[in-house]
């Protein structure tokens, strides 16, 4: 149940940041629902693997390549979702950081208060 809620959150956040930023493209809310759920596939497995292969070269930017293998995730996601359109890769980036912003907003205020 935790997951779905994440989900629709996420689509919600997804469909915001298309309002929010020029260049970003999504058909509909069924296009968004998919971006989401391929968005927390590629975070879940690709991610890692990726932070791990290039942790020296994060490591020696202070972080920012991280950014930089998120707008990728984003690029690569806007490949495989028809429908989602990202006009470049400074598109992506800045939908990488307004979605994170976005869903931190959204997931952080949902999570359940632990007392």
């Amino acid at each position: 149940m935790e997951f779905l809620s994440r989900l629709i959150l996420s689509t919600l956040a997804v469909l915001i940041t298309c309002l929010l930023l020029p260049g970003v493209h999504v058909d509909n809310v069924l296009t968004a629902l998919l971006v989401a759920g391929v968005l927390a596939i590629l975070n879940a497995v690709i991610k890692p693997i990726l932070v791990l292969l290039t942790l020296p070269v994060t490591f020696l930017t202070f972080g920012f390549f991280l950014l930089i293998i998120n707008a990728l995730l984003v690029l690569f996601t806007s490949r495989i979702v028809p429908g989602f359109k990202i006009d470049g890769f400074w598109q992506a980036f800045f939908f990488g950081i307004v979605l994170a912003l976005i869903q931190s907003l959204f997931i952080g205020s949902n999570s359940p208060r632990k007392e």
